[in-house]
């Protein structure tokens, strides 16, 4: 009898044994070393830094003009690892809306990064058609129609993905010389019909370097934003000829040229 007892409870030692070295082997289980990414947005004119108000400058068609307003959406971001897999931001924390009249808005933080090696960066400008379609309870923050600095159109329902306004000679006496660029639309159905979508995403290589994310190192990636390429990418935007354009065929063009716009400058660690 004794002998049995002895036995099952070996065995039981045993079975307990195995089970708590399945626990601690099993990587579900391991704590995921976390960490932070900052990525700075430079909002620039060409070589000049962008000045909104005062700076003047030019397009590839010879017009002069100054930005009075200039901001954008970056959602849905990525990060490539040095092993080529992508780290996916939660779509949730995945939404950033860059103000070049707000200088913080600028800068934004990426948190619980996975710990590790980090060689470049994939988002979209705008806002997704599942998140803009979304009940109002998952559009909070930037986000908010009611608090995002009008990049809402409330008679289209939707987001203005990047809006760009300013003055020059060239626009209408009638507009008081100014022109503006309010451009949206996620490529949703109406009627039948696919509408205009001018979402984009861009990828962008951290060349040679590598943002290595630890929990007690922060690297900032720095990304030029230039916003001569609205005007000067495939199609050279004349202010003359299109001193507005909103939700119409020919923001396609706009969209297209500010998918270019961005590019990397340098990595900095910080703590």
């Amino acid at each position: 009898m004794k002998k049995t007892i002895t036995v099952g409870l070996l065995a039981g030692i045993t079975l307990g044994l195995a089970v708590f070295s399945c626990n601690t082997n099993d990587p579900l289980m391991t704590p995921v070393t976390t960490g932070r990414l900052r990525v700075a947005f430079d909002n620039v004119a060409g070589t000049s830094d962008l000045s909104l108000n005062s700076g003047t400058y030019q397009n590839a068609v010879g017009e002069s003009f100054t930005v009075t307003k200039f901001n954008y959406f970056v959602s849905n971001v990525r990060l490539r690892k040095d092993d080529g897999s992508d780290y996916v931001v939660p779509q949730d924390s995945s939404y950033f809306l860059i103000q070049e009249e707000k200088p913080a808005s600028q800068t934004i933080t990426l948190a619980n990064i996975p710990a590790g090696n980090y060689t470049g960066i994939t988002f979209t400008v705008g806002v997704d058609s599942l998140r803009s379609l979304a009940d109002i309870s998952k559009r909070t923050g930037v986000l908010d129609p009611g608090l995002n600095d009008g990049m809402y159109w409330e008679w289209n329902s939707g987001y203005i993905f990047l809006k760009l306004e300013g003055t020059s000679a060239v626009a209408p006496a009638a507009q008081n010389n100014a022109f503006y660029y309010h451009i949206g639309g996620f490529g949703g159905g109406y009627n039948g019909k696919k509408t205009i979508n001018n979402l984009r995403t861009i990828t962008i290589p951290f060349k040679t370097d590598v943002a290595n994310v630890q929990t007690n190192v922060t690297p900032t990636v720095q990304l030029k934003t230039d916003v001569l390429a609205l005007f000067n990418g495939s199609t050279k935007l004349s202010i003359a000829q299109n001193p507005s354009v909103m939700f119409d065929t020919y923001s396609t063009n706009i969209s297209d040229n500010y998918a270019t716009m961005f590019s990397y400058i340098r990595m900095q660690a910080t703590q």
